[in-house]
């Protein structure tokens, strides 16, 4: 009678944080494209404005709607994947729009105080794309910090469950699976 009731439990605990987790992946998924369709529906909006413009302050103000475009889906991308590799593509991607905005502003300009602005422009890219980088690694290495602690905790209960027999064992094992994700 035990076994069948531990059994139970630990199948009831294990469904639980399973649908728990594609819950949240779904209204992620809902979020996600919500985000993608408000990003659109206002750049075509805020294009829409720029077309009362001409010369140089329309193709600022259409680099200014693509990088908030650019901006909106890569944030909410970055969000929904959730991985430091998507989080760091989002950030060059959104430099590179920014940079575009910064180009367009130095159109306006002529002479040297064109070079320096664009020399600032792409000097501001790098440094937006070296830190995405370093972001990238640091975000690798907190996630291979977590994985390493979580495998040494799940061997450490493990070992205690060996101390156990049968249905105890049995029961000690299937909570140390489903406390560390193995």
């Amino acid at each position: 009678m035990k076994n069948i009731f531990a059994t139970l439990l630990i199948t009831s605990v294990t469904l639980a944080m399973s649908t728990a987790g594609y819950a949240a992946t779904a209204e992620q998924k809902t979020t996600y494209k919500a985000a993608k369709d408000t990003a659109s529906a206002d750049y075509k909006a805020n294009r829409a404005k720029c077309d009362s413009l001409t010369g140089n302050p329309k193709d600022v103000c259409t680099e200014e709607a693509k990088a908030a475009r650019t901006r909106m889906k890569n944030e909410a991308e970055a969000a929904y994947k959730g991985t430091p590799r998507a989080m760091a593509s989002a950030r060059k991607d959104i430099a590179k729009a920014d940079y575009g905005v910064a180009k367009a502003k130095c159109g306006a300009m002529t002479g040297n105080e064109k070079d320096v602005c664009v020399k600032e422009a792409k000097a501001a890219l790098k440094v937006a794309e070296v830190d995405a980088k370093a972001d990238k690694k640091v975000g690798e290495a907190r996630t291979d910090a977590r994985d390493d602690k979580r495998d040494a905790k799940y061997k450490v209960a493990a070992e205690k469950c060996d101390a156990l027999a049968g249905a105890a064992k049995d029961t000690c094992q299937a909570n140390a699976k489903s406390t560390y994700g193995k």
